[in-house]
């Protein structure tokens, strides 16, 4: 069903401060930046240099999802996203084992990807997110 790790998301309040930290002082690259309006989040991708990347969210809104997470929860983990190669088939396996979906029909992601979350509550309280590359 899935095919790896694509990304830990990681909310954070100031993107370029925490990217400065990532950069200087653990030697991380920087990837991508993006603005998801609609979504009132800002991220940046970071990588050590394998595959497997680290997606910074600072929110552009203290009403947006990720603002709304920090406020109860702080800074740290956000989600880990899965990488699957067909994501509206994952969806319907989950959907019939019980698993409870944030998103019924997948969704265009940061980087032109589909995405999708599972509830955390189908997952011990850990947001996932399905990743397809488009």
């Amino acid at each position: 069903m899935f095919a790896g790790l694509d990304h830990v998301g990681v909310a954070v309040r100031d993107l370029e401060q925490t990217i400065e930290l990532y950069k200087n002082i653990l030697g991380f690259q920087i990837g991508e930046r993006h603005v998801l309006t609609e979504r009132k989040v800002k991220v940046a991708f970071i990588s050590s240099g394998g595959e497997t990347q680290i997606e910074l969210l600072e929110p552009l809104s203290s009403d947006s999802t990720i603002g709304k997470f920090l406020d109860s929860r702080g800074e740290g983990l956000h989600h880990i996203a899965v990488k699957v190669k067909d994501i509206k088939t994952v969806l319907d396996q989950l959907k019939q084992k019980g698993a409870t979906l944030i998103d019924d029909t997948p969704r265009q992601g940061a980087e032109g990807k589909l995405i999708a979350f599972v509830h955390p509550k189908t997952t011990k309280g850990v947001l996932l997110e399905l990743v397809q590359e488009s």
